[in-house]
């Protein structure tokens, strides 16, 4: 039996495989002033990218119910092959953010959980596997923008054979 996932703290260096870690906390992006004085600006988080002619920017919102069945059976991947999906929490105080690396299928041995904290959101880079949204605590929202065209493009949902499937374990 594989040993189950265990979440780990959201870090810049450890998404890096798959996306950029959207915060204020990094010490890596360039910042000024704005807002005469009240605010600091902190610019190139990282890109936003639609490699498909046609798609739009959508600019949409998930509400999230809090998943309650820890350990969590992992049963379903997706992806979206062409864009970034930026998600930005609104009311989170924590979520669960469970991402792999891979081509047409996921990479199971590089799937990794990551505990997210309010003042963290995520881009996924184009083709990163993950896990649909995982809310913590009680309803979130999440702020979302991902290039779509309307079509079958726009994501891939993948339900993992039983002997893939693997277990989260919140810490």
């Amino acid at each position: 039996m594989t040993a189950p996932i265990r979440t780990q703290p959201l870090t810049p260096e450890g998404f890096a495989p798959y996306g950029v870690v959207l915060s204020g906390d990094r010490p890596d992006v360039k910042r000024r002033s704005a807002n005469q004085g009240t605010a600091v600006r902190m610019d190139w988080m990282g890109d936003l990218l639609s490699l498909r002619p046609g798609a739009r920017p959508n600019l949409c919102l998930f509400r999230c119910s809090p998943r309650l069945d820890w350990p969590m059976n992992v049963e379903i991947l997706e992806k979206h092959h062409h864009s970034t999906q930026l998600l930005v929490p609104m009311n989170a105080t924590r979520y669960v953010v469970l991402v792999a690396t891979g081509g047409d299928a996921p990479d199971l041995s590089t799937l990794a959980a990551f505990l997210a904290t309010t003042r963290q959101g995520i881009a996924y880079a184009p083709g990163t596997w993950h896990h649909p949204l995982i809310a913590l605590d009680h309803e979130t929202d999440f702020g979302c923008v991902v290039w779509e065209d309307e079509s079958e493009g726009d994501n891939t949902l993948l339900t993992l054979a039983p002997e893939d499937r693997r277990v989260v374990v919140l810490d």
